[in-house]
């Protein structure tokens, strides 16, 4: 049987002045990618996983990082469910 991964894109708004150092954080997260940013501290972070509960708890752990004033799930999708191309 195969896995389902669970993909995740989330908008996380920052203090421009941790934006840095935010950064250095998220890319010590497994499964997440950076995608874009402007200065006025928005990311658009993708996230892969195994389940829900793993995005659910990269979420949580995002929203406590210094310098976050909110991470929002904004699209979630599974793939490799049974009936998935």
């Amino acid at each position: 049987m195969d896995a389902t991964l669970h993909i995740a894109s989330l908008l996380v708004h920052a203090r421009p002045q941790y934006l840095t150092s935010l950064k250095d954080n998220l890319r010590l997260l497994p499964g997440l990618e950076l995608h874009q940013e402007s200065p006025q501290g928005k990311l658009v972070v993708v996230l892969e996983a195994e389940s829900e509960s793993q995005i659910l708890t990269r979420l949580e752990q995002i929203n406590s990082l210094p310098g976050v004033l909110n991470a929002a799930l904004v699209y979630h999708e599974m793939l490799g469910a049974e009936g998935d191309a």
